[in-house]
């Protein structure tokens, strides 16, 4: 058996470079997001998906129950559909009444159980739930489409493919809870199981699930099968807003593993030197398929859809140079990423996914890397002294505003009260500051930096006596470990967009066709041309960004 050689890799980007807001706005979704590490694991073990319960009346309501097992465990997804009526549907947390509802269940429900989830998962955030219950979730229609396919299929025709490219989902999720909410399983009890150890991936599991059900519904309703591509193509819609923007920052050991290893595949890309025909062949298919994705994206809203015009228009001229020819001179890749430099952060990172695509032996074995099965490690502080050269090393980003100015601390981010839900509000025009959450990083290591003594002094003794900064040293000491896990922007300056840190989350999660509603949330699709549950044997992995089957 020969020995493991380390694969040679370029220098990582840097932390300045990478952990900006704008950058993180402008993310795609790689082979190291969620979904995709989820669909390889399922097609290396063969899971098969069953339904072993359909109970539906001839309008799409009721239940049905969805089975797969991999890794030694079993898990089913309870799906109930139920009426509602249109003015009650909102994708706003205020909801208290959805299209569908679901629950991934721990092993395969009894009869007991499937009446109990019945009756509570439709209720969602007032009801509880127990460990046997895994993740927790909830969707609306996409009526436009939805009613589209149902009268299309009724007639014995195909829905329209381009209404289906512009929509891409039959149904939107609004929240896939997991971790302990309301009563259901803490991450714990399954965070060392074969599949699911991975972040978010009992989540990822769940929406797939979902997709299948809404395929099987809308069949059912139309009383028709959809052809296998428009199949596919129809992915799973997510509504997300605040809620999900906080994450990154009060988890930042996995912010730092998530990005550390995707910076680490692109570094271990850009140092090959030499591009084997096969994969310069498909490098340049991977580039046309970009160029068809982004000529299918469209959103309503004006700055958006401009700002996606541009990277089109950039893409084709760009891309251009991606040929067969100019791939097999050496050190091709190098030169690719080296040249993006002087475009917008939009095609940079849109060729750092496409990079990635074709080196699974270089990629894929990062993602057992993405977890934080540990917690925290933080370096030890010895006095003050190590406390201020750490900050002036790490945080020079943090020292730069001044906080005082009003542009520069004019929002706070709070948990509303009625909902427990993350907002973000004007410090000067509203109520509430005074429950500030402590997502003010940058502010709070500045205040950190000004108060230390001039004398250094042992970091307890500092403590006992400022003990408001406990936050901030802990963040402090965790930097030299984890370089990737503070986002280098004031996140409570005017400037703060928190779309940039939704799409961050969202491309990890495997997300594309971007759809921002405001700065504050957006729509997107998740598992668009991800394989059929049918389909993990053949199609398990080729689906970043997809188009329609040429």
């Amino acid at each position: 058996m020969k020995d493991h050689v380390a694969p040679h890799q370029a220098p990582l980007r840097p932390p300045a470079q990478v952990m900006r807001l704008s950058r993180m706005g402008s993310m795609f979704p790689t082979r190291l997001s969620f979904l995709r590490t989820l669909m390889r694991f399922l097609a290396a073990e063969k899971a098969q998906v069953s339904r072993p319960v359909w109970q539906m009346c001839p309008e799409g309501y009721g239940h049905a129950i969805y089975t797969v097992s991999f890794g030694g465990h079993t898990y089913a997804l309870v799906a109930v559909s139920t009426a509602l009526a249109p003015e009650a549907r909102t994708d706003r947390v205020i909801a208290e009444a959805w299209d569908s509802s679901y629950v991934l269940y721990d092993g395969v429900p009894d009869a007991d159980e499937i009446a109990r989830i019945c009756a509570t998962a439709p209720r969602q955030e007032a009801a509880r739930f127990t460990e046997r219950d895994l993740v927790l979730s909830r969707a609306n229609k996409s009526v436009r489409l939805f009613q589209h396919v149902v009268e299309r299929l009724r007639a014995g025709q195909q829905p329209d493919r381009q209404m289906v490219g512009e929509i891409g989902y039959l149904m939107r999720t609004t929240a896939v809870y997991g971790n302990g909410k309301f009563g259901i399983a803490d991450r714990s009890c399954i965070d060392t199981r074969p599949g699911l150890s991975g972040p978010f991936m009992a989540e990822m599991l769940t929406v797939w699930l979902i997709r299948q059900f809404t395929h099987d519904l809308v069949e059912h309703v139309g009383h028709g099968r959809l052809d296998r591509d428009l199949k596919r193509h129809l992915g799973i819609g997510n509504s997300t807003g605040l809620g999900m923007a906080p994450f990154l920052v009060t988890h930042p050991v996995l912010l730092n593993n998530w990005m550390l290893a995707r910076e680490t595949a692109l570094a271990r890309v850009r140092a090959v030197r030499h591009l084997e025909p096969e994969r310069a062949v498909r490098l340049v298919a991977l580039a046309d398929r970009a160029r068809r994705h982004l000529a299918e994206w469209c959103v309503p809203d004006a700055a958006h859809q401009a700002r996606i015009d541009r990277l089109r228009a950039d893409w084709v001229r760009f891309a251009g140079g991606i040929t067969a020819e100019a791939l097999a001179e050496e050190g091709a890749l190098e030169r690719l990423i080296r040249a993006s430099g002087t475009q917008s952060e939009d095609l940079q990172e849109l060729l750092v996914a496409l990079a990635l695509e074709p080196f699974p032996e270089l990629v894929d074995g990062l993602a057992d890397c993405m977890a934080d099965p540990v917690g925290p490690v933080a370096v030890p502080l010895a006095d003050t002294a190590q406390l201020r050269d750490e900050i002036a090393c790490h945080f020079g980003w943090a020292l730069a505003p001044d906080y005082a100015d009003a542009a520069q601390c004019r929002q706070f981010w709070y948990v509303s009260e009625a909902k427990q839900e993350p907002r973000l509000g004007d410090r000067f025009a509203e109520e509430g500051a005074a429950l500030e959450s402590p997502l003010d990083i940058g502010r709070r290591v500045k205040a950190l930096f000004l108060d230390l003594p001039e004398r250094s002094e042992d970091v307890r003794a500092f403590l006992a006596r400022s003990p408001e900064h406990f936050l901030a040293v802990a963040r402090v000491a965790l930097a030299a470990g984890y370089p990737y896990a503070e986002i280098r922007d004031n996140l409570i300056g005017a400037g703060c967009l928190p779309i940039d840190m939704l799409r961050c989350k969202l491309a990890f999660f495997g997300a594309s066709k971007f759809d921002p509603k405001s700065d504050r949330w957006t729509r997107i699709t998740l598992c668009q041309g991800a394989p059929l549950a049918d389909e993990l044997d053949n199609r398990a992995d080729d689906w970043w960004l997809p188009v329609f089957d040429a």
